[in-house]
């Protein structure tokens, strides 16, 4: 195969129940760790979503999230542990996803996702995540994607319910905003 970043025998190793699936082999591991992802947020949804895409082999994955670890973080952000409060959610975030997979390249962005840096932040990710709490970061991780061209997968939480959804509109699906042409008005939807 050309371009294809070659597969160390400890990744060969790590990633063997991967290969061994006819449907997805050494050809799609390798189209992952060639991927990269940017994720909003290293909180309750970023947490296992990173967690997993680094297990997985995604080659780069970027960490936007200005916060520190608090004591209330740690029974829901699994990527942080009771050594990590007040250390910032992205050094955390950085030292457990190398302890899961040492060959993903980790990127950390110590600031909040706005729409000061929004576009430069996404620009060389393949796909956006969008773990955040709040409906302006939602609705401008939605724009973002839109003007790039590239997926948004969306995720939020409510108490003990949850939705996940994937944005293409660059394929010809709706996006966030299409279904949600509006954001509601401040407290009139828990954050």
């Amino acid at each position: 195969m050309t371009n294809q970043p070659e597969l160390t025998q400890e990744e060969l190793e790590r990633y063997a129940r991967h290969l061994a699936l006819p449907s997805f082999g050494l050809k799609a591991q390798h189209r992952l760790k060639r991927s990269s992802v940017l994720c909003i947020g290293a909180g309750g949804l970023g947490s296992p979503t990173t967690m997993y895409l680094a297990a997985a082999g995604v080659g780069r994955i970027g960490i936007v999230d200005p916060d520190t670890v608090d004591a209330s973080n740690i029974q829901r952000q699994l990527l942080h542990g009771t050594s990590d409060i007040s250390r910032k959610k992205t050094q955390s975030a950085k030292d457990t996803l190398n302890a899961i997979n040492p060959n993903v390249q980790i990127e950390l962005h110590e600031e909040r996702f706005d729409p000061g840096n929004a576009i430069a932040l996404s620009r060389s990710y393949d796909l956006l995540v969008d773990g955040s709490d709040n409906f302006p970061t939602r609705y401008l991780s939605n724009d973002v994607a839109v003007l790039l061209g590239i997926p948004n997968v969306h995720g939020s939480i409510f108490r003990f319910e949850g939705q996940v959804s994937v944005f293409a509109p660059h394929l010809g699906a709706p996006c966030y905003r299409c279904l949600f042409p509006d954001a509601p008005n401040q407290g009139a939807v828990p954050d």
